[in-house]
């Protein structure tokens, strides 16, 4: 008899029972809501044989794993519907993914709105036909045979390594190379949606041939694909690439490049207030500003590393092959800032030192990888690097992130990260300087660091910095895909590759640790984030303009200018509506722009010497009151830098 932990109890079961026999063991409800199982940290299907003690979890859609074997099992179904609708289709690939899932077609066909509706309903007639999902494994000959006519699956197969187990899937008239796990049948894909076909190169690189990609997604319940749908209809209200634009936030122009936004007044102006809270916090917190070239001699960074690891994405401007000086727009600050610790000896009672710029950055992003705000080609970022000793690292690095945690909470971010230790792969040894006891003392000192704050993190592998590793502040746009707002990195290989030295109190000269940090990161994917947050709505303090002017006809002008010269000299951004146009038009058009305040002054108003306010929102009416209390009023809106 075999002994299987399920949960908090052991139970005993005959050898080779599988995951859908102990779940239908249990009860009859949970073998119909079962859908993969975890044994021992591995997903495996509900049909896989266990012959050994273990511990099993049973998966339903309310796990991660879960939703992704049921959302890859629905790619498949994608798939296949393709297949029979357009024969000559081929197949790249068709993962899950955090809302959904997608799959890659080369095809002649240009698949419309109308297709998608056709394709879904091909893949209503699979799932009602419900066709038995089996695994089957082929040797590489035997495998590039089966896939001969799919040039993309030939390619996948022939990376593989030597002695690679390589599995197929089978449902009906249809197989794929696949790793699985997958669900028992097709039938198991009760609510799903074609949501959307975009452009895809194949495997990212612009390089290689654009592909159709159709984004899906599916749930076990119909009300829970209804509500998914409605999230996301609300999500594309809020969507910054089309609202950011309707509000007159940032623009593009074809003539200027993909990913080179142009933020308009209203833009800048909030950039300009993000920019200055962030300089005069990180001033308070004793950072140094410096300001630093926007590009530099390849020289620079070749010492960093960059040029070797980081090539690729950045700007290059010269032919690296000739005699002449090559120069690079710079992708990061660090190689530049420190310079200006090399600038003079340093002694340990100088350390930690902090220096802190609002950089403007250059990477040569993809262009399929470019979103709005979100990933663009140049941007601005709040950077920082940190010199400390040893004994310092903890508190500075504590320091830091409660700088950044601060931030986002004045901006109203806070509930909306999560947190990602990123390591590094030893199994990709190319990617990284250093050595590996290297790595193993500084991830070491960082998940210490991490875990004595009490930090909920997530391990990422692969996602650390060439030189280090780092605490992600991850964030989601309202389409839920996730990017990176704000890092912290632990960096101890740079200083002694730059000869970074202090002098410690024994007489001997030792290499700082650096910490690379941003506080609120990108200001540009800041934007973004804070149009989708707030639909537009800004915060009073950050919002371009803060109150708005209504005179009720233009006689009240005077009165109107007056109003606008009290309000700017106290601090407000504040603009007059002088247009010939009724006041409850005034009203609406203010509210469209989303504008905190509306003021509105009449005969009354002048006589009296006050002015009638409006709130943004519903029941918004608060009334007459005097000037200075208007004032006061929105002041303090300001100052306290309230979120609603």
């Amino acid at each position: 008899m075999l002994k299987i932990k399920l949960r908090d109890e052991i139970k005993e079961f005959e050898s080779g029972i599988t995951p859908y026999e102990i779940a239908l063991s249990i009860s009859e409800g949970l073998a119909r809501a079962v859908l993969a199982a975890n044994v021992d940290g591995e997903v495996c299907e509900l049909s896989t044989p266990i012959t050994k003690d273990c511990t099993v979890e049973l998966l339903t859609f309310d796990s991660d794993d879960g939703k992704r074997t049921l959302r890859h099992s629905a790619s498949h179904v994608l798939a296949q519907a393709v297949k029979r609708l357009y024969p000559g289709t081929k197949l790249a690939i068709g993962p899950a993914i955090d809302d959904g899932f997608y799959y890659d077609f080369d095809s002649e066909e240009g698949f419309t709105n109308e297709d998608l509706s056709k394709i879904e309903a091909e893949m209503k007639k699979i799932v009602k036909e419900n066709i038995k999902i089996e695994r089957f494994t082929l040797s590489r000959d035997e495998a590039l045979e089966l896939m001969k006519d799919e040039p993309y699956k030939i390619e996948l197969i022939e990376d593989l390594p030597e002695g690679e187990t390589i599995s197929f899937y089978k449902q009906g008239d249809f197989t794929d190379l696949c790793a699985g796990p997958h669900v028992p049948s097709t039938s198991y894909i009760k609510a799903f949606k074609l949501l959307s076909v975009t452009g895809a190169y194949w495997r990212g690189n612009e390089k290689n041939k654009m592909l159709q990609r159709i984004y899906a997604t599916a749930f076990t319940k119909k009300s829970d694909l209804n509500e998914y749908l409605e999230m996301l209809e609300e999500a594309k209200k809020r969507d910054h690439n089309k609202l950011g634009r309707d509000l007159g936030i940032f623009t593009t122009s074809d003539l200027i490049g993909q990913g080179l936004p142009i933020l308009l007044p209203k833009g800048a102006k909030i950039i300009q207030t993000l920019q200055r809270f962030v300089e005069d916090t990180e001033y308070a917190h004793g950072w140094q500003l410096t300001k630093t070239p926007y590009m530099a001699k390849s020289d620079l960074y070749k010492v960093s590393g960059h040029w070797d690891h980081y090539r690729d994405g950045m700007f290059v401007m010269g032919d690296p092959d000739s005699d002449k000086e090559v120069f690079a727009l710079r992708p990061m600050t660090c190689p530049f800032q420190y310079q200006a610790y090399l600038n003079k000896m340093r002694s340990y009672r100088d350390l930690p030192l902090r220096y802190n710029e609002t950089s403007t950055l250059f990477r040569n992003e993809a262009s399929g990888e470019m979103h709005g705000l979100i990933r663009v080609r140049q941007f601005t970022i709040s950077e920082g690097h940190l010199m400390c000793r040893p004994d310092q690292l903890e508190d500075e690095f504590k320091g830091c992130l409660e700088m950044a945690r601060y931030m986002l909470t004045t901006l109203g971010l806070i509930e909306d990260v999560s947190y990602r230790f990123s390591q590094w792969d030893p199994d990709d040894r190319e990617k990284y300087i250093g050595t590996k006891e290297q790595w193993d003392e500084a991830q070491g000192i960082m998940e210490k660091i991490l875990n004595h704050l009490e930090i909920p993190y997530k391990v990422g592998i692969g996602e650390a910095a060439f030189y280090g590793p780092k605490l992600d502040i991850q964030i989601k746009n309202v389409f839920g895909k996730e990017d990176t707002l704000i890092t912290i990195q632990i960096d101890q290989m740079l200083a002694e590759k730059f000869g970074m030295e202090y002098t410690d109190s024994d007489g001997t000269k030792k290499n700082p640790y650096i910490i690379h940090r941003t506080s609120i990161g990108c200001y540009e994917r800041t934007l973004a984030l804070l149009i989708e947050k707030y639909a537009g709505a800004f915060p009073t303090w950050l919002a371009p303009t803060q109150a708005i002017i209504l005179p009720i006809s233009e006689k009240h002008l005077e009165y109107a200018e007056k109003l606008r010269t009290e309000f700017m000299q106290a601090g407000i951004r504040v603009e007059v509506d002088d247009r010939n146009e009724k006041t409850g038009y005034k009203i609406r058009q203010a509210q469209l722009e989303k504008i905190p305040y509306m003021l509105i002054c009449g005969e009354k108003e002048e006589e009296l010497g006050n002015v009638s306010v409006r709130a943004r929102g519903e029941n918004g009416d608060l009334g007459a009151m005097a000037t200075k209390d208007a004032i006061k009023l929105i002041k303090e809106d300001i100052d306290e830098k309230r979120l609603s």
